[in-house]
């Protein structure tokens, strides 16, 4: 996951160059000059997530290995200016993510791997900061809460480990920051932007049995990641 996310970090940087020297002049033409005079705007996103876990354990023994698959997400945009610097935005979506433990504490595949799927609802709300445009860019920064609703959560189920059956929490609170660079083409507004997602909470539902050898030494664990998305407005 680090090095999965440093390597993104660096792309989006290297884009932010490049954009920055073929766009920051004085006497290029502005793109949409009247975009950002608009008390409300609308627009659509999707993109590529890297979700895991952060595991803390009760005991001092880390039994479990973390596989990350990419992901994706498609949602929606509204955006709030309050001035020019600073507009209040929310981002419904729904993010499609794909997660394996491997326990190594147990011998066999049918025990030891869990394949976990969740298709998050997220419900965001996030005050966004810009900068003064440059020709037709206009970098940001970003941060807000999320309510996120798992619909693969299993949280009900009578089923745990034990029946092949990995149980989350349904409800989730998190928060996310992330930067990104608003690009003004002639026809609408396109922003690439990156993103760090993280739980406030435990998203683990214990197994019935106390010394379950999946959840008996874990303390809590609490998604994570980091997802691109590239917006239209």
């Amino acid at each position: 996951m680090k090095n999965r996310f440093g390597q993104t970090i660096l792309v989006i940087l290297l884009l932010t160059g490049f954009a920055l020297q073929a766009q920051y002049t004085d006497d290029i033409p502005k793109n949409r000059p009247f975009f950002d005079k608009k008390t409300v705007s609308w627009g659509y996103y999707f993109g590529m997530n890297f979700y895991d876990f952060k595991i803390s354990y009760d005991r001092q023994y880390e039994h479990i290995i973390q596989e990350t698959h990419p992901g994706f997400q498609v949602g929606l945009v509204g955006n709030l200016n309050l001035n020019p610097w600073v507009s209040i935005r929310t981002e419904p979506g729904v993010f499609f993510t794909n997660r394996k433990l491997i326990f190594r504490n147990l011998l066999t595949p049918k025990d030891s791997i869990r394949e976990i799927t969740s298709n998050y609802v997220q419900l965001p709300l996030s005050i966004k900061f810009n900068t003064i445009r440059y020709g037709n860019i206009r970098p940001y920064i970003t941060g807000g809460i999320i309510f996120a609703h798992n619909l693969n959560s299993w949280e009900d189920s009578n089923n745990d480990n034990a029946a092949g059956r990995f149980r989350m929490r349904t409800n989730v609170w998190m928060y996310e920051v992330g930067i990104g660079l608003e690009m003004y083409l002639f026809y609408f507004k396109f922003t690439p932007s990156i993103r760090g997602v993280f739980s406030l909470q435990d998203e683990l539902v214990r197994d019935n049995d106390p010394n379950s050898p999946w959840t008996s030494h874990i303390e809590y664990m609490m998604t994570r990641g980091v997802y691109i998305n590239l917006t239209f407005e």
